[in-house]
């Protein structure tokens, strides 16, 4: 049997901030708050679901690990306008500049990537190398 991801963590000063704009990035919602952090899922509760937990000092040094999102519904364009506005941020993790793909931070500075391929542009693709 093998394991499968039930939850992703995020540690924030201001957990709630992060989890709302997590929840408008992901069309998620609230599931669970209490004294240690708030946990966020799709409508279906389906896993896995990201919880936010409080944490006293900020972020100092490039995430170890990150999330890859993909524009779903509309052009990979408009979704990074919407992810900016939102409160995403542009930032530079040492990637060149001919990537194919945008790296964001959340108004925490946690790093994730826009892949310049939507959804619907990968599932009509081949299964070779992605973007």
């Amino acid at each position: 049997m093998a394991s499968r991801i039930a939850v992703i963590a995020i540690d924030a000063e201001q957990p709630r901030a992060i989890a709302e704009f997590w929840c408008a990035v992901l069309g998620w919602r609230v599931t669970e708050v209490d004294e240690d952090g708030i946990s966020i899922a799709p409508p279906d509760r389906s896993w896995p679901t990201i919880d936010v937990f409080a944490v006293p000092e900020g972020k100092t040094v490039k995430n170890r690990l990150h999330l890859d999102l993909r524009a779903d519904g509309i052009s990979t364009s408009e979704e990074l306008q919407r992810l900016l506005d939102l409160g995403a941020r542009r930032v530079d993790v040492g990637q060149t500049p001919d990537v194919s793909w945008v790296v964001l931070a959340d108004p925490e500075g946690n790093e994730f990537c826009l892949l310049a391929r939507s959804v619907q542009e990968r599932s009509s693709s081949t299964p070779a190398a992605d973007s």
